[in-house]
């Protein structure tokens, strides 16, 4: 099972290099790595991280802190998702099979 963990932060005015360069010099101190890393950016100053971990959904795992409150807009928003596989299909063990979307297991 893997977890996959998102972290987003809006840049202050004119701090989006900034924040940018925290975000990946933090994630490069994690004390340990993740199975994947990747880290966006967007209009606006908006700086994404994803990470992807072993372990169940509530799993503990290292998260990025909060930057310093002069480099954001707001605070930062988390997110935790339980990865389904690069096909999306991981998971559906547990649904009802009256609710499964048909074809959903033709490859099986």
């Amino acid at each position: 099972m893997t977890v996959a963990l998102m972290w987003e932060a809006k840049a202050a005015d004119g701090r989006g290099a900034e924040l940018l360069e925290w975000a990946r010099a933090r994630g490069a101190e994690l004390p340990y790595e993740p199975l994947r890393r990747e880290l966006l950016r967007a209009p606006g100053g908006r700086v994404l991280v994803l990470t992807w971990w072993e372990g169940p959904y509530d799993a503990v795992v290292p998260e990025l802190p909060d930057p310093p409150a002069e480099l954001t807009a707001r605070p930062v928003h988390r997110w935790r998702f339980e990865s389904l596989g690069d096909d999306g299909r991981g998971g559906l063990e547990g649904l009802d099979p009256s609710r499964t979307p048909k074809g959903a297991d033709r490859d099986k």
